[in-house]
């Protein structure tokens, strides 16, 4: 995953699989934010076309949901966090496309 910018300000790989035992999709973000960012697990359950993974952070959880659109062969990320009230808020919304 790389953004738009030219040169790009992020870039990241996501590997994500499947944990029989668990029955649930684990992923590591691998990204530019360096190795400290990448030692945490992201944990997920998949409905539909979307799979929600949660991640532990200790300044509180992190929610990434990827939905999958058959029609445009797209993914959506939305990412949200808690805020310190305990609700729920948008971090960012990304749109994946192939170049």
């Amino acid at each position: 995953m790389k953004d738009v910018a030219t040169p790009p300000n992020y870039e990241a790989m996501a590997f994500i699989g499947y944990d029989n035992t668990s029955e649930r999709y684990v992923i590591h973000w691998i990204d530019v934010f360096g190795g400290r960012f990448s030692e945490t697990l992201g944990y997920g359950k998949r409905s539909g076309n979307a799979i929600q993974f949660i991640f532990e952070y200790p300044d509180g959880p992190f929610h990434n949901t990827f939905t999958w659109n058959p029609e445009s062969k797209t993914w959506n990320f939305m990412m949200e966090q808690k805020d310190q009230t305990g609700k729920w808020k948008v971090f960012a919304e990304d749109k994946l496309v192939r170049p």
